[in-house]
């Protein structure tokens, strides 16, 4: 007798290959559109810790010496804090200026009279311009004092009025905190 040979092989056509493949690449898309929204989220997160971590060791130091540090410097050498904390995207050895990115801002206010400062203003740039914590800080603008705890110009100061961006640069989501 003959047999017949079956000739279907088993296995995907390659329609149906096309499709699992487009499938995978979609969902890895979304999850890397994900992925870069939390990280984002991770590092605005990160800068706001280390500016109410600065914040308190400001305080600190205004109740040990009467006065805020007039330097983020008499921070680090009064043992408030052991090193300054970088921005996380800042590289090692950054100095920062006004328009820096990826920098921690820092004002005092000396009124006449007085033996140093007796406020600060301290604010880190935001990459997440939905971000809740906006809400939270208080839109200070140390150049001008607008909205500042004295209203008068302070020492190296920058603008924390998210509208206007985090130094006066547009495309900042400021946080700031000030005292």
């Amino acid at each position: 007798m003959f047999k017949i040979k079956n000739n279907k092989q088993g296995g995907f056509t390659l329609l149906e290959l096309l499709v699992v493949i487009g499938i995978i690449g979609l969902l890895a898309s979304i999850l890397v559109i994900n992925l870069t929204s939390a990280r984002k989220r991770a590092r605005d997160t990160k800068r706001v810790a280390d500016i109410r971590n600065i914040q308190t060791a400001s305080e600190d130091y205004y109740g040990k010496n009467g006065k805020y540090p007039t330097t983020i410097g008499d921070l680090v050498s009064g043992t408030q804090i052991s090193i300054w904390p970088l921005d996380p995207l800042a590289p090692a050895g950054t100095t920062c200026t006004a328009n820096s990115d990826h920098c921690y801002w820092y004002a005092t206010f000396i009124p006449a009279g007085s033996l140093g400062p007796q406020s600060y203003h301290f604010g880190a740039s935001l990459e997440d311009a939905g971000s809740m914590l906006l809400n939270q800080d208080r839109d200070c603008n140390s150049t001008t004092g607008s909205g500042c705890p004295f209203v008068s110009a302070y020492t190296s100061g920058f603008s924390g009025v998210d509208s206007a961006g985090c130094g006066g640069v547009a495309v900042r989501y400021c946080y700031d905190v000030a005292q």
